[in-house]
This record gives structure tokens, C-alpha cells and sequence, in this order.
């Protein structure tokens, strides 16, 4: 098989947080320029893995291939709207391989459960946002681990990536990325 190259992709507050208590983006962590980034990372890439709730909130206008997480799969299955693959029924290896049969880039967008699953899985790549001086009490966290206090770099670097320089992509957030490499 060809090379399967897995990007994780999430704009954070400075307390971890990718979603408010209700599961959805909050303005707070909207930002044109990462926008703009991660829109042109996705036409970069093969498939987008992301959970059903992820799936059911964002529209795909531009008929992107998705991969929806989801326990009401029996393994992996096509369906109109993406291929739906359940975890536990079926090996991410043996599910990319009927996605993808000759490769490509595989784009993670979330939610937690998602980007914590892909942290075992092993990401070649992630690409963190961070809106700086913004908090997001009570939200929902980037990992796991984070809710337990661990900082979104701390998680990655145990997971074996290590930070690209951070580049300021938006001065008046200011919001920043880092790209975390395998």
C-alpha cells in the first residue's frame, strides 16, 4: 500500500479548549486566517476522518471525501454523504486501505474523541492554532489529557512530534500556529 500521511488540524483557547460546553465552535475561536489556512490545507488533502456530530454540524459544499466516525457503522461502509467506519469493528489500516487503496493525505479535524483515537493511531503532522488570550470555561478539550491539566504541546510532544517555528497568522487575535512533526 502507499503512504498514508495523517494531519490533525484545531484551533484552541489557552485553556485547551476546541468547543464550548454544548459542542459547538464558539466565535471566540473563529478566525479568518486560520480559516483560510485550514481550507487550503483540506483541498490538499485525500479524505477528512471527523466524528458524526462534526459531520452533522459542518456542511460540505465542496463535496470533499469524508470519513465519519460512528458505532452505527459495521466496519467501514459507503454511504451518499461518506465513508462511515466504525473504530471498534474495524482496524484504521485495514478502513484507509478501502478510502484510500493508493495513499494519500488524510486530513483530522476532530473532535476530541477523534484527534485522541488518531493520537494512537500516530499523526505524521499537527497543525495547531492557538487563539491566544482567549479562554473557553467549561468547554470541551483539544485531548483527553488535557482536561487532566496537560497543555495541547505537552500531549503532542509525548506523542512523539516536535514544533515547527510558530508563526503569527493573525496579529490583532493574535493567533498563532505550530505545525508538530513526526
Amino acid at each position: 500500500m502507499s503512504r498514508i500521511e495523517i494531519h490533525g488540524y484545531a484551533i484552541v483557547s489557552d485553556d485547551e479548549r476546541i468547543a464550548d460546553a454544548a459542542g459547538r465552535t464558539p466565535d471566540v475561536l473563529r478566525n479568518e486566517a486560520d480559516w483560510a489556512y485550514f481550507q487550503a490545507e483540506l483541498n490538499r488533502s485525500e479524505v477528512t476522518v471527523l466524528g458524526r456530530l462534526g459531520h452533522e454540524a459542518n456542511p460540505n459544499p465542496r463535496n470533499r471525501t469524508r470519513m465519519i466516525l460512528s458505532s452505527s457503522s459495521r466496519g467501514i461502509e459507503r454511504r451518499p454523504d461518506g465513508w462511515w467506519w466504525n473504530p471498534g469493528m474495524l482496524p484504521w489500516a485495514e478502513a484507509i486501505r478501502m478510502v484510500l487503496p493508493h495513499g494519500g493525505r488524510v486530513a483530522v479535524p476532530g473532535g476530541r474523541r477523534v484527534f485522541d483515537l488518531f493520537l494512537d493511531i500516530g499523526y505524521d503532522a499537527f497543525h495547531l492554532t492557538r487563539a491566544e488570550g482567549i479562554l473557553v470555561p467549561g468547554g470541551i478539550a483539544l485531548f483527553s489529557a488535557c482536561e487532566a491539566g496537560r497543555s495541547a504541546e505537552a500531549v503532542l510532544s509525548e506523542a512523539g512530534l516536535a514544533p515547527d517555528p510558530r508563526q503569527v497568522i493573525d496579529p490583532a487575535g493574535p493567533v498563532s500556529l505550530v505545525v508538530w512533526r513526526k
